[in-house]
């Protein structure tokens, strides 16, 4: 497929760019939960579809970058970051938008109902998910600068500050988690038991999107600590 920089042109100058690229259609990907989710409480399941259809297209085409990143990167690079440490950010970078697609596709393929009593704390916890993942973006779209500048000087101690922020959005989704789980453990007997294990489900799967997103920042806080 084509895409606006043809990859293999980027790469005559830098693996970095088409690295951000797929992560900017990561997070289009994932903050797209709101309005999926909006749907779901309202029982618009056509619209829930729809939007499941467009987080599946970006998901294919962040697939598609992907590849075209693994095929396209030179085995040495002339730089001061190693080929395994790229594509380490770029599997973390990957499974946030497959998480997105398949909670998504979960609740879709049950039409599950988030309980009344739930809606609001989940409403939240989505937000503070897509939140971690912006702040993940943040991160990564600063790599460049980080490259120019020797990964030393101002530049470092600003994505580190990024990478602080990140933490504290992630510790904000653990604790929403946890007092989602709560509640759903306080309704559960009330609930069938089969909609139950899948509610808990989700509710991990939104999680861990939040967890691969610190994930990314820990990777590249390990690149400037190199």
């Amino acid at each position: 497929m084509a895409f606006s920089n043809p990859i293999s042109d980027l790469f005559g100058k830098s693996p970095i760019k088409p690295l951000q690229e797929h992560m900017t259609l990561v997070v289009k990907c994932c903050s797209q939960l709101t309005g999926f989710f909006d749907a779901v409480v309202t029982g618009k399941w056509d619209q829930a579809s729809d939007i499941f259809d467009s987080i599946s297209k970006d998901e294919n085409t962040a697939d598609e970058l992907k590849k075209e990143f693994r095929l396209n990167m030179p085995k040495n690079l002339f730089m001061p970051v190693s080929r395994s440490d790229l594509l380490g950010i770029l599997g973390h970078q990957d499974r946030i938008a497959n998480l997105s697609k398949d909670v998504c596709g979960i609740v879709l393929g049950r039409q599950m109902e988030i309980p009344k009593s739930l809606q609001a704390d989940f409403k939240g916890y989505i937000k503070s998910t897509i939140q971690a993942s912006e702040q993940a973006l943040k991160a990564i779209n600063e790599l460049d600068e980080l490259l120019e500048t020797g990964f030393a000087g101002q530049e470092v101690k600003f994505v580190q500050k990024l990478i602080r922020e990140l933490d504290a959005k992630e510790q904000k989704v653990d604790k929403k988690e946890r007092k989602l789980r709560h509640n759903l453990f306080n309704i559960e007997n009330d609930l069938p038991p089969i909609h139950v294990m899948f509610l808990y489900n989700i509710i991990d799967n939104v999680g861990e999107i939040a967890d691969t997103a610190e994930s990314v920042g820990n990777r590249l806080e390990l690149l400037i600590a190199k």
